[in-house]
């Protein structure tokens, strides 16, 4: 047992030959923070902004109140301090069978002695809605941060693995367990990419999806269940800004753009596969009704017009397949 009641733990690994997983599990079980220097850092400069960011906390002991809001799955999983020239962004689900409107957030901290209370008023929660697109993948980044820290901290499991490679695959999200491939035939690098495999290559893989059994069944990158080295390092400071990130990361973006299989369309994601763009949520086995339109037919304009949000799905080629309202659509030439 390494929590203790009321202590506020920060950690500060400095070099590769520290414990990370000791290290992160201290530090998150005692309402703190872990942090690392590199060796091409800064050491001066870093503990400096560490204790300077510590030694200024604006809002301590958060509870947030969603009122009527049924959530699930909201990161950070418990809400950390707030400290000076810091913010706190939450995103999570809800799960209400019906639009919400007119809703009431509380949020109650500390500041010093006193207890503050701050109401969010006349907030819409519709049950559904097309705006924003960017939050399911910013929703699902810091899940994946989170599922890796799992199996840092507590070893690999068949369910957390599975689920990681799912949210990659659906979301282009650069996992541990997810390749990002090449489809010029050639071998490329890109740097700080978190896999131990940072080639790129077109082996009859594409990005972010595993088409081979074998593959499947590799186990999971070394880095991934190390305690010290240069790897255990910086993939705890991966899964560390993928919990907190309010922003797309940019290589992640960088990897799908050098992969050139990969395009995200709103909120989907779409892999080419022999000249076709695939939905991501397609999946042979689910049987889903499915209606064949060939491009630029009548039928194709005809429901173009009636499904205009289809249209930005239809333009990535002559060759698409997409999943929408439970059907699938597949344009041919």
């Amino acid at each position: 047992e390494i929590k203790v009641d009321g202590l506020r733990l920060f950690t500060l690994g400095v070099g590769y030959d520290v414990n990370t997983r000791l290290l992160d599990k201290l530090a998150a079980e005692n309402s703190g923070t872990a942090d690392y220097i590199e060796p091409k850092e800064d050491l001066e400069v870093k503990v400096s902004n560490f204790f300077t960011k510590v030694n200024s906390p604006v809002l301590t002991d958060l509870e947030m109140d969603f009122g009527g809001v049924q959530t699930d799955l909201l990161y950070p999983r418990e809400l950390t301090d707030i400290f000076k020239g810091t913010q706190l962004t939450i995103i999570g689900r809800y799960t209400n069978a019906s639009d919400i409107e007119n809703a009431v957030l509380k949020l109650k901290g500390k500041s010093g002695k006193e207890i503050r209370t701050f109401e969010y008023k006349n907030l819409d929660f519709p049950f559904r809605a097309e705006d924003n697109n960017f939050l399911p993948r910013l929703w699902a980044t810091r899940r994946v941060g989170w599922l890796v820290e799992q199996i840092r901290s507590n070893g690999e499991n068949k369910e957390l693995r599975d689920e990681i490679v799912d949210l990659g695959t659906r979301y282009g999200i650069v996992t541990p367990y997810t390749s990002y491939l090449a489809t010029d035939g050639s071998e490329r690098r890109i740097e700080n990419l978190p896999t131990n495999n940072r080639q790129f290559q077109n082996d009859g893989l594409s990005i972010g999806r595993r088409n081979n059994k074998a593959d499947m069944n590799a186990p999971p990158p070394k880095s991934v269940l190390s305690t010290t080295g240069q790897g255990a390092v910086q993939d705890s400071k991966k899964a560390r800004e993928q919990q907190a990130t309010a922003e797309i990361i940019s290589e992640d973006d960088e990897a799908i753009r050098i992969a050139g299989n990969l395009k995200k369309v709103g909120a989907k994601t779409f892999y080419l596969e022999n000249g076709v763009w695939v939905d991501s949520e397609f999946k042979e086995e689910a049987k889903l009704a499915e209606t064949k339109l060939k491009f630029a037919s009548d039928e194709y304009f005809d429901l173009i017009t009636k499904e205009k949000d289809l249209a930005q799905y239809f333009a990535l080629g002559e060759q698409v397949v997409v999943v929408w309202k439970g059907k699938i659509y597949r344009i041919m030439k």
